[in-house]
């Protein structure tokens, strides 16, 4: 069931789909064994579509849920992974460990944290010289569905709504690196599609979980739109977008 989960997160939400275009340009730079963070593992839906895309990396994933760090290893454990794969409870604003990683990969985590620009700089020194350095988070327009100056987070557990490409450039380059290159990501075509998938589904199962009954023809129709309209997301070059993807590299 748990394989049925990842196979659905990787399915209905765009950013995944963002990430693992990433992920596909880091595996050709890293194609033997490399050392890996995933920074926030969360469910381990990344861990585990790293360990299956290349059999060599060595992957440590941090979370400050500890529950969710126990589940993943046990899973893990299961899955005859454990050898390779590592996971530890600790917070990023102390996890610091010095030329470790060769990639690091941050999915939905840095809007949840209040000292960023000090994870940025654990990055940077926990980062071997080449590394690469993945990031995904909401942007300043309208990233965490907040469309004004005045208004709230759909998620309540948000710090902040979301960077602007200039303040979040400007902050790891501050923490060390060089080469940061920001693109967004939920265009027009994105942001249909995760309104579709995504926030009309919650809505609906807000005012009565007897909405479940109908979401699966509610999916049967939506999910062939949104796929067309995720397509066009990750291809197309956006001049606005409510998400952000950071790729930036400590110099060799």
């Amino acid at each position: 069931m748990r394989r049925v989960l990842y196979f659905l997160l990787d399915t209905l939400l765009l950013r995944t789909w963002h990430v693992k275009k990433a992920l596909r340009k880091a595996r050709h730079v890293f194609p033997l064994q490399a050392s890996v963070l995933d920074a926030g593992s969360g469910l381990g839906q990344y861990t585990w579509r790293m360990a299956r895309m290349n059999r060599r990396w060595r992957i440590t994933g941090t979370d400050i849920d500890c529950g969710q760090t126990e589940d993943c290893t046990k899973f893990f454990q299961k899955a005859g992974l454990a050898e390779r794969i590592d996971f530890k409870c600790t917070d990023l604003t102390d996890y610091r460990k010095p030329d470790a990683y060769d990639l690091i990969l941050s999915v939905d985590v840095m809007e949840h944290i209040k000292e960023d620009e000090k994870v940025f700089r654990n990055f940077f020194d926990s980062m071997k010289a080449g590394g690469i350095l993945v990031i995904s988070t909401p942007s300043d327009q309208g990233g965490s569905d907040v469309h004004d100056e005045e208004g709230e987070s759909f998620i309540d557990e948000h710090v902040r709504n979301g960077y602007s490409i200039e303040d979040i450039t400007t902050r790891l380059i501050s923490a060390g690196f060089n080469d940061v290159n920001v693109s967004y990501t939920y265009g027009k075509p994105g942001s249909l599609s995760w309104r579709f998938l995504m926030k009309y589904p919650v809505k609906m199962l807000n005012i009565s979980y007897l909405f479940f009954i109908l979401l699966p023809f509610y999916y049967l129709v939506s999910f062939p739109v949104s796929v067309i309209l995720n397509i066009f997301d990750i291809s197309l070059k956006h001049k606005r977008g409510t998400g952000l993807l950071v790729i930036a590299r400590k110099e060799k």
